[in-house]
């Protein structure tokens, strides 16, 4: 490691202390496992966690010497997505969700990266769609949470297509 690396392998969410620093990212670069990070100063860190975590808004990392960096979510380009046309914010949640699309979950609206095509589709659902800047912090899925979007295809055929074809046990990205 070189010596002007600063290591830290804790997070807190102690808001008690004065943070020394701030470190303002993206959604994205917030999942992070070992990366050196620059902090405004010109300063380096080496993030060094066991394991890949997401960091949220106000967390902190501790480094080695007991200082303390807070994480500022970025503003960020984004779709606010809210119920219209009598369909249900669940319903709307289940369509991002099928799509994998990173997603930020709120009581009465659903926060999504800009995509025209995404937005062309809830708007034909009958969502209420906006370009909104905010701080993004999508919803880490168990297993998908890759942070890129795109359009897939489960495969189904209609069941009248004379028995021809996969019935729904394809899955494809394109």
């Amino acid at each position: 490691m070189a010596k002007d690396l600063i290591r830290t392998t804790e997070v807190t969410q102690d808001q008690h202390t004065m943070p020394y620093g701030a470190l303002v990212m993206a959604h994205d670069e917030r999942h992070l496992r070992r990366k050196v990070l620059t902090l405004p100063s010109g300063e380096r860190i080496l993030v060094d966690f066991p394991a890949a975590r997401s960091l949220s808004h106000r967390d902190r990392l501790v480094l080695e010497d007991g200082r303390q960096i807070e994480i500022v979510a970025a503003e960020e380009p984004l779709l606010e997505v809210r119920p219209g046309g009598g369909l249900p914010l669940a319903v709307l949640a289940w369509h991002l969700g099928n799509r994998h699309l990173p997603a930020q979950i709120d009581d009465d609206r659903i926060l999504i990266e800009r995509d025209h095509i995404i937005e062309d589709m809830l708007r034909k659902l009958g969502a209420d769609v906006r370009e909104v800047v905010a701080r993004f912090s999508p919803v880490r899925g168990a297993y998908h949470g890759h942070g890129h979007s795109h359009a897939h295809d489960h495969g189904h055929q209609d069941r009248n297509d004379q028995g021809q074809g996969n019935r729904g046990g394809g899955h494809s990205h394109g």
